[in-house]
């Protein structure tokens, strides 16, 4: 049996990078939702922070939808 290190750490170094980028980019989704809320619960009558808010939550739904993208396309290519 004959094992091809260079592929190996080729395949770990890729999972890795990409398990990183994958919880970063959710952990971004998340504390853009939470600075959503309260910046919302925070600025009730300033007209600046219903801005943020929306900007925040914006910003959420767009890594949320990162991530998404990137798990169906790695669901993707083991079926296909």
């Amino acid at each position: 049996m004959n094992i091809d290190w260079a592929a190996l750490g080729s395949v770990f170094g890729v999972s890795l990078v990409a398990t990183v980028a994958l919880v970063g980019l959710f952990t971004l989704g998340i504390v853009g939702l939470s600075k959503g809320a309260a910046a919302t619960a925070s600025g009730s009558g300033s007209t600046g922070s219903g801005s943020s808010a929306a900007l925040a939550r914006t910003g959420a739904y767009v890594c949320f939808g990162l991530c998404l993208a990137a798990v169906s396309y790695g669901i993707y290519i083991i079926v296909a």
